[in-house]
């Protein structure tokens, strides 16, 4: 991390070259003696000269780079990209620019991607924002916990996107404290995650509060690209993004003259153009003349080369540079080779076996030789190109045998996970024939880091579990193995070979914990991959056992229960749930009972019992509150019983009850959680009129983050808000995200909000009849999901009396009229009356429907309820009543933007004579002030009055993550850059009067 005290110490660099000699930065007691103990001196060494002014060849980045950090602090936040090849000046400029920024104020933090810790999601993020163990931080904290395993096996929660999460808020929480500069160098390195995580930061860099804004900049080589980071290219602006190019000629001459001391002559300036522009290989080209004495004054002032036996190339002369080195030395820099282009010194001592104090004379060879540079991220390579060079130095077999040694070393001392992890990886000969299997310590060491391992960087413990789980004879870990191979893929979306590994591990596995774990993730990964019925089969065939004892017949119900909620046999959902809690409280398992009495709350609340079902979320809730390990499933528990809450038309108790959850999701690092209160908050946003709160919801949640029916509810709900808007575009990109979802959580559930989103599709497009085949398809059959099926019911209705279906028009009459007698809540009541008044043309029916929905606090329901009053009223001639009735209904749609509603009540009226200008200001603008939503002017104005989006929150109950996606379409309806301009814009705004 860089501050205003970097720059006491002025930083010499040139063309891609940091001189650790001089950075001022905090250092271990063993580094400083490092760095600052006297170096022995190499005969023809080139020591460069400072550049004054700035790096040659780079001024117009530079200025801008100096223009940006200005505008930054002036509000304007931003992302950039530096793109080149390597060794062209990416990192040199990159850490001009960090002691730009400060200078100027900033904090700066810098992490890099690792070639060989690709497969070890978020390193570069951990790196630069100092998350390590001696942190107090608490959110720093957090992120160790859960890396490290503690939290994964109790919460069961998707560590990699918590620790994302939290991450993305500490960035939040360290730009309330000053501005902030994050440099992640090497991106195509990084992993698909870390990537991810930097393309959120660039599109929320404006977003931030002032003044304290984010710069973030990345570096990164045009090759490798993987998916991931082309993606990322294309999230920063083309007026962000720095193709640093070759140097000119003047610039190449411009630099020889400075390194040589000397006007280049003819010869070493032919030379200099097999460097093509390079910065490095020409820096590296003069090292190597001038280390051979292949360098001379030819004539005053002018220096060339002498001999013709230069190297050629620039490996040629990076090989140069290492033959001056002692052969100690030599292996010393092999084996921190092994560890990266960066690497932690009390690692290498680990993998060499000797001190700290043992490898300092080495260590300090390699720095005044310019083999090694110190840098704030720690001591390592100068460039990747020198350690690729000493690398490559050792056969691919040689190479892959001393990773191995050193992942055991660093095992053996109980190194971080993902460290020996990354050795491991590493140890792979791609000359072999095939992959043999591990080394038998390897085994040892997963049985105890596995769990973490699966949890932080699931896919590289399925390169290992996969390798460490065949080709031994059995031991008796390898059915534990097993199950952490299985929950591994299961993670990483193999599902299929996840149940291979899991039936292959019950057919040996004997202790009783093992297999009912064996049995979860089967049962998972069978739900998954819509085998729901066969993990029944294999469930009852574990259950006939009749030596199962109390304890492990309840666990093993409880997944046997899940599997018939998920095909819909809600009955049988009940029942075993109900056994599962028997034999909890018989064998004294409150996970068990926990688990049980959430599925029980579940299935009565989907069977449409909600009224029945908040006594047993209390008890749920009590007997999660008292076990740490259940905080996950505590979590779950109040994201349905606010759902609950509004099944019963109770909003503001709901409401309260859902934002609870999300602070406390988003305190626990429950990132899964976190998505699933955003996704109740939408559902009770959209019931109760909120439809720019919904779509907020929706939007707040990264799409990674949802689990796949949070995510096919929510898109399905936008896609409704935005049909009956009259927005179709958005309304089918999120219907095409929803059926996609769909897919993967099964056609036998009851999606209401995709259902009533692709009736609502075909209804808009003219195919009426395929609008009212969808809703019925989703009304019939054996589905026993009633919460979700009674949101159907009022538009199947309607949509079977305007086509003549009376067999239809019956079935959906009789569902209405059953859900008021399993509950009379205001709006099934509603519901009733409104089927009721539709068939049977009566226009008191309808008005008293209407009444019911508003004491319900649905309003779309109620001005559907009023439009069908209105018309029967109009059809029996009755005109002032046929007015009252529309005129309710218009305002109604008009106060939820349903502009496709509107249009087709005015259209519809036009045939009675009936029309009304619109008493509500009715926006239908897409830009400017006018088309701010309620919500979206109410932040505007408290973002011109300074506050940050925490506050904004705050005062008005929202999360901080949906401020910000308000403020994001603040400044796009407003053609705004940043938050400053909001300012400025509505102070001119102010003055004009308007």
């Amino acid at each position: 991390m860089f501050s205003r005290q970097a720059r006491k110490s002025e930083l010499r660099t040139i063309c891609g070259r940091v001189c650790p000699s001089e950075l001022s930065c905090s250092l271990a007691e063993a580094r400083e003696s490092l760095v600052h103990s006297p170096s022995p001196s190499y005969p023809g060494f080139v020591t460069i000269s400072p550049v004054p002014g700035s790096l040659i060849g780079r001024d117009v980045e530079i200025a801008r780079l100096d223009s940006w950090i200005t505008g930054c602090l002036a509000g304007d936040g931003r992302a950039v990209l530096i793109d080149g090849e390597a060794g062209i000046g990416k990192s040199t400029l990159m850490v001009t620019a960090c002691l730009q920024a400060a200078e100027a104020g900033f904090t700066v933090y810098r992490g890099a991607g690792d070639e060989l810790g690709q497969g070890l999601p978020l390193l570069p993020f951990l790196d630069a924002l100092e998350v390590r163990e001696s942190t107090n931080d608490p959110r720093r904290r957090a992120v160790l916990r859960l890396l490290r395993g503690d939290l994964s096996a109790a919460t069961a929660v998707d560590v990699v996107t918590a620790a994302s999460e939290h991450l993305f808020a500490l960035v939040e929480q360290l730009c309330e404290q000053s501005p902030v500069m994050i440099v992640i160098d090497d991106l195509q390195w990084a992993d698909p995650t870390s990537v991810a995580l930097w393309g959120r930061l660039a599109r929320a860099a404006r977003q931030l509060p002032l003044p304290l804004p984010l710069f973030l900049l990345g570096l990164a080589r045009p090759t490798p690209q993987g998916d991931s980071l082309r993606a990322l290219r294309r999230t920063v602006d083309n007026d962000d993004l720095v193709r640093l190019g070759p140097l000119g000629g003047s610039d190449v001459t411009a630099l020889l003259t400075s390194l040589t001391g000397g006007r280049p002559g003819t010869a070493l300036t032919r030379l200099a153009e097999g460097a093509a522009g390079n910065p490095l290989y020409l820096t590296e080209l003069v090292g190597a003349l001038s280390r051979g004495a292949y360098l001379a004054e030819t004539a005053p002032g002018t220096v060339d080369v002498v001999s013709d036996s230069a190297p050629q190339t620039l490996a040629a002369a990076i090989a140069d540079r290492l033959g001056f080195l002692s052969e100690q030395v030599r292996g010393v820099l092999r084996a921190a080779a092994l560890l990266g282009v960066r690497f932690a010194v009390d690692d290498l001592a680990l993998v060499l076996k000797q001190s700290v104090t043992d490898l300092l004379p080495s260590l300090q060879e390699a720095l005044a030789a310019g083999v090694l540079a110190d840098t704030p991220e720690g001591l390592g390579f100068r460039h990747p190109l020198i350690r690729t060079a000493l690398y490559e130095e050792l056969p691919a077999s040689v190479r892959s045998a001393l990773h191995r040694d050193a992942g055991r070393a660093l095992a053996e001392a109980h190194a971080p996970v993902d460290r020996v992890a990354r050795q491991l990886l590493s140890a792979d000969d791609p000359s072999a024939p095939r992959l043999g299997p591990l080394d038998p310590w390897v085994q040892d060491w997963l049985v105890e880091a596995g769990p973490a391992l699966v949890g932080q960087a699931p896919q590289a413990a399925v390169d290992l579990l996969r390798r460490a789980t065949s080709g031994w004879p059995a031991r008796p870990a390898s059915a534990s193995l097993s199950a952490l191979f299985a929950d591994a893929l299961y993670r990483t979306g193999h599902a299929a070979e996840a149940i291979q590994v899991t039936t292959a591990a019950l057919d040996r596995a004997t202790d009783p914990d093992l297999i009912v774990e064996l049995h979860w993730i089967s049962c998972q990964a069978q739900m998954q991959s819509g085998e729901s019925a066969n993990a029944l089969e294999m469930l009852h065939e574990a259950l006939a056992n009749p030596a199962l004892t109390a304890r492990h017949r309840a666990r093993l119900l409880i997944p046997a229960g899940r599997a018939h909620r998920m095909i819909g046999q809600l009955e049988l959902a009940s029942k075993t749930a109900e056994e599962a809690r028997a034999y909890a409280l018989e064998s004294n398992d409150r996970w068990a009972l926990a688990w049980a009495l959430h599925l029980l709350c579940v299935t009565t609340v989907t069977r449409g019992d909600a009224a029945m079902s908040i006594p047993l979320f209390d008890q749920a809730v009590a007997v999660t509150t008292e076990e740490l390990s259940l905080t996950d499933l505590r979590l779950l528990v109040q994201v349905n019983r606010s759902i609950a809450l509004g099944d019963l038309d109770r909003y503001p108790e709901a409401l309260e009850a859902a934002r609870e959850v999300r602070d406390a999701a988003t305190r626990v690092g429950s990132a899964i959680r976190l998505g699933q209160a955003h996704a109740a908050l939408c559902e009770l946003y959209y019931e109760n009129g909120q439809w720019d709160d919904a779509l907020a919801s929706v939007a707040a949640v990264p799409d990674e983050t949802w689990d796949q029916a949070s995510a096919c509810h929510c898109h399905g709900m936008a896609a409704v808000i935005h049909l009956h808007r009259g927005d179709t575009e958005a309304g089918l990109r999120n219907l095409e995200q929803s059926e996609s979802h769909g897919v993967m959580v099964g056609g036998l559930r009851v999606v209401a909000s995709l259902a009533m989103a692709s009736s609502l599709r075909h209804e808009q497009e003219g195919r009426r009849d395929e609008a009212l085949a969808t809703l019925l398809a989703n009304l019939s059959g054996e589905v026993e999901e009633l919460d979700e099926m009674e949101e159907l019911i009022p538009e199947a209705m309607r949509l079977a009396v305007e086509c003549n279906d009376e067999v239809g028009a019956a079935q959906v009459l009789r569902l209405a009229e059953d859900a008021v007698g399993k509950a009379e809540i205001p709006h099934r009541v509603g519901a009733a009356l409104y089927c009721r008044g539709l068939l049977e043309g009566d226009a008191q029916l309808l008005l008293q429907a209407a009444e019911r929905y508003l004491a319900a606090g649905r309003p779309i329901r109620r001005a559907a309820a009023l439009e069908a009053a209105a018309a029967r009223f109009a059809d029996l001639g009755e005109r002032a009543e046929a007015r009252n009735a529309f005129s309710r209904a218009l305002d109604g749609y008009h106060a939820l933007e349903a502009s496709w509603d509107a249009a087709r009540l005015q259209n519809r009226f036009r045939e009675y004579g009936i029309r009304r200008a619109p008493r509500v200001k009715h926006r239908q603008v897409r830009s400017g002030w006018d088309s701010l939503t309620p919500t979206e002017a109410k932040i505007a104005d408290l973002v011109v009055q300074g506050m940050s989006n925490p506050q904004i929150a705050a005062q008005l109950f929202l999360s901080p993550r949906t401020v910000s996606t308000h403020v994001s379409h603040i400044l796009s309806k407003l053609d705004l850059r940043s938050r400053i301009d909001l300012a400025r814009e509505a102070a001119l705004r102010a003055e004009s009067g308007e």
